[in-house]
């Protein structure tokens, strides 16, 4: 069998067809159906949820709730001051879009659109263009870029300083795409691993197969339970990571 197949189609993004809008030529792939879905219980499954009045969606309403206001009080407003009530939303959606992603991933037939290099890489974008949308409206334009090198530098430092935290600024982005991307694929990887191991252990005979094949069913359920862990302690550490960048900008002192 061979590995590396087997690799490339529970990990790779599927392109089922191509769209185009004049110059642009866009996929139809399965990780943009996985967002398409994400994006769908968000714009219209929690509405529904949190409009009702049935008892029975009494928890899920109180854990959304719950959800909200950590976000906000232990994330948002401890890291941007007062004035990061009014980016709670960003805050909120962001995290909840990351965990339903990371969450499908989970389910047969799904995918982790999170453990697509590109997604990542544009929920990174966002988070920048809040970073410096938040530091520039709070301190104006000259004088967000003028904070960068910290007060005190010797002037003739500036200018190796000022293009070091010029390109800070896009590697702080950079990393919350790879932290994100690396975290999700590597539990997949893991996994498919675990299993692959019957078939290489069955190779040497089916009674070696058949012995290796209840330890690496237990290692795959576990790392099943460790995936679930992780789905949620990413889109908290990515939450997170944002809320710092862009308390940063806000208030270099």
């Amino acid at each position: 069998m061979d590995l590396k197949l087997i690799l490339e189609h529970h990990i790779v993004d599927k392109v089922w067809a191509w769209v185009t809008f004049g110059p642009l030529r866009l996929p139809l792939s399965k990780h943009l159906l996985m967002m398409g879905i994400a994006s769908f219980i968000l714009l219209v499954g929690f509405p529904l949820l949190i409009r009702s009045r049935s008892r029975a969606l009494a928890p899920f309403r109180a854990m959304l709730e719950m959800t909200v206001l950590f976000l906000r009080d232990e994330i948002v407003l401890p890291n941007l001051g007062h004035k990061g009530a009014a980016y709670t939303g960003y805050f909120a959606t962001l995290f909840f879009f990351i965990l339903l992603m990371n969450l499908i991933g989970l389910v047969p037939y799904g995918a982790s659109a999170t453990g697509n290099l590109a997604v990542t890489a544009g929920l990174a974008f966002t988070s920048f263009i809040l970073i410096t949308f938040a530091g520039i409206k709070e301190q104006g334009l000259v004088g967000y870029f003028g904070h960068l090198v910290p007060k005190g530098v010797p002037l003739w430092l500036y200018p190796l300083m000022f293009p070091i935290e010029v390109l800070g600024m896009f590697i702080k982005a950079f990393a919350l795409a790879i932290r994100l991307f690396a975290n999700m694929i590597a539990g997949h990887i893991v996994i498919l691993v675990f299993l692959c191991f019957i078939f290489i252990f069955g190779s040497f005979g089916v009674a070696v197969g058949l012995g290796v094949a209840p330890i690496s069913v237990g290692l795959v359920l576990f790392t099943l339970l460790l995936e679930l862990l992780v789905a949620f302690l990413q889109a908290y550490v990515f939450v997170t990571l944002t809320a710092i960048f862009t308390g940063a900008a806000m208030h270099p002192h």
